[in-house]
């Protein structure tokens, strides 16, 4: 393949634009605050799923003290009920009598038992209700921190678009100088090594690094000006210049 040298040179500022797109794709990749965002909105769904879950145990123990409380009621009023039968001297049979006292202290005892069992379930029901408030209280700091965290990566994502937009440019009024034959290759080489032009300086390919040989030299020295030669070793294409050492 035969290329005008400006238009190989030209390969070389091709390649650096190249380059600076490739590594503002990694680091659109590779923002923390993707990582930051990813642990965040797996920490909102885990905060999410752990307030249904002290809500649904917060109300069945409202219902659970509803309920104990409606037991408490039930026995009061009987003992109420009985108490004033007793007070009222109606029960005169010393049998009955009896009965009706045994009942009474049977259901003061019932009736102080339900009303443990209604202090204990308060006590859990304030405590369940401490915890979905604690919980809602992390989502609201960890949605906060989830939207600053996605206004810094858009305000990022911005900034690498911008100057991605402006290489780019730049890009396409190269190509537009350098022929298709040889933008092919170019692209070619590209894609089978991150690197489609290198440099010869030296002696050197400064895409793989690799110095090249004393046949390889005498070679490249004996080929014309405009024929596109390409490393041995990376089989990029290599650019003649005043610094080649040839």
């Amino acid at each position: 393949m035969k290329a005008a040298p400006e238009a190989q040179k030209r390969l070389l500022d091709l390649a650096e634009l190249d380059t600076g797109l490739d590594r503002l794709r990694h680091r659109r990749r590779s923002l923390p605050e993707l990582a930051e965002i990813d642990e965040l909105s797996k920490r909102l769904a885990q905060v999410s799923t752990q307030i249904i879950a002290a809500e649904t145990e917060a109300g069945d123990l409202a219902r659970d003290q509803a309920k104990a409380e409606s037991d408490v009621d039930a026995v009061r009023v009987r003992v109420e009920r009985d108490q004033k039968r007793l007070d009222s001297g109606q029960v005169s049979s010393p049998k009955d009598l009896a009965s009706l006292q045994s009942e009474i202290v049977s259901l003061r005892r019932r009736q102080s038992d339900l009303e443990e069992v209604v202090l204990e379930i308060m006590e859990r029901r304030e405590a369940a209700d401490a915890r979905v408030a604690t919980l809602k209280s992390e989502r609201e700091e960890v949605t906060g921190s989830l939207h600053a965290a996605e206004d810094r990566r858009d305000a990022a994502f911005a900034e690498i678009d911008k100057a991605a937009g402006e290489l780019t440019s730049g890009r396409s009024a190269i190509t537009a100088d350098v022929p298709a034959d040889l933008l092919g290759l170019y692209e070619k080489m590209r894609e089978q090594t991150g690197v489609g032009a290198a440099m010869l300086h030296g002696g050197r390919c400064l895409g793989c690094r690799t110095s090249l040989s004393i046949a390889d030299l005498n070679r490249i020295r004996a080929a014309a000006h405009d024929e596109v030669v390409r490393c041995e070793e990376c089989r990029r294409i290599l650019v003649r210049t005043a610094e080649s050492g040839l």
